[in-house]
């Protein structure tokens, strides 16, 4: 059995996001989402370790920028990224977010 190394709970969380790689921009969808991470459907290739830029879609409309590290990646399939450096302010929106569509 494979170990966990994710230190929080994922929430599966189906929203808009677009995200810029190597290959431009990209409008993708949002799979599911921790306070650490989270995981982007899309067909987009990037690279593991590749820093992406990452807009999450709020309820309000207005866009959540991030910053992410590719951690995982399955062609045709999607990404998973870890947040970089997140403040308290951007934890606070990202527990809302979690906790308002869970």
């Amino acid at each position: 059995m494979r170990e966990n190394r994710r230190k929080d709970e994922r929430f599966q969380l189906r929203i808009p996001v677009r995200w810029d790689g190597m290959t431009g921009w990209h409008e993708a969808r949002l799979e599911d989402i921790s306070l650490g991470g989270c995981f982007v459907d899309t067909a987009g290739r990037v690279e593991l370790k590749q820093v992406i830029s990452l807009d999450i879609l709020l309820p309000s409309g207005t866009w959540l920028p991030r910053k992410g590290e590719v951690t995982s990646y399955q062609p045709g399939i999607g990404f998973g990224i870890a947040f970089l450096s997140l403040t308290q302010d951007e934890v606070e929106v990202l527990k809302n977010l979690i906790l308002g569509n869970s």
